[in-house]
């Protein structure tokens, strides 16, 4: 019996070892990633691509990190997204901007070019968004899902905007808390690439999605707003 009692309280301390060993985890997860997020916001694109090609482990410890923090969402705002694509014609050809996993890509059954910049899933190629290698209007839908991240957004929409046959949607979906109440004059400076608002959401507590129409080509580059929308900063947990 006396056995049997050492061996309990050993597995007992093993465990309750564990789940400290477990928290400690989490929380280093953590601040890696609020670390790395706050770069991706806070530089342009291409600078994002030469940090994670000079350290890859980066780009899988913010995605560690984004998952969990996702995890404490009420909702997943590519669910919403993969519900309105699942109403494409099955020729519709999607470009996935900032694709993380290639979730959309499996989800549907259209051709989906996955973008990142890095390839975490088969299928995915690596590059900068503001300039993807696709033709000019080769796509009927662009996704930009919580993706906007660095200064240069109107590089974004630029590219956007190009790969977009006439009449393509773009379909953005973001945090809430990085408009400051100003998606009207969001709206406004999107039109200004050649779209036109076709829907938004923007009930949601969390997120605001909205479709815009390409209704023609994009200005030159010096005519069109910069898009500075509020860095996502996640509070240290």
């Amino acid at each position: 019996s006396k056995v049997d009692s050492s061996s309990s309280n050993n597995n007992g301390s093993s465990s309750k070892k564990k789940s400290f060993i477990e928290k400690a985890k989490d929380k280093l997860i953590s601040s890696r990633f609020r670390y790395i997020n706050e770069m991706l916001y806070t530089q342009t694109s291409s600078q994002s691509v030469k940090m994670f090609k000079e350290d890859s482990s980066l780009f899988q410890a913010y995605h560690q990190g984004f998952q969990q923090q996702a995890g404490a969402w009420p909702m997943d705002p590519l669910d919403t997204i993969i519900s309105a694509c699942m109403h494409l014609p099955d020729s519709a050809v999607v470009a996935d901007m900032g694709c993380g996993e290639a979730r959309l890509a499996k989800s549907i059954p259209n051709t989906v070019h996955s973008f990142d910049l890095v390839g975490t899933a088969p299928g995915v190629i690596e590059c900068d968004m503001s300039k993807v290698p696709l033709p000019d209007q080769s796509v009927d839908v662009v996704i930009f899902c919580l993706s906007l991240m660095g200064t240069n957004v109107k590089d974004f929409l630029l590219e956007a905007s190009r790969i977009l046959k006439i009449e393509g949607i773009l379909k953005i979906a973001e945090l809430e808390s990085r408009f400051q109440g100003q998606e009207n004059e969001f709206i406004k400076d999107v039109e200004k690439f050649g779209f036109q608002m076709n829907w938004k959401n923007l009930k949601n507590q969390y997120f605001v999605f909205f479709d815009f129409k390409k209704v023609k080509e994009a200005k030159s580059r010096k005519k069109l707003p910069s898009i500075d929308l509020k860095p996502c900063v996640y509070k240290k947990r």
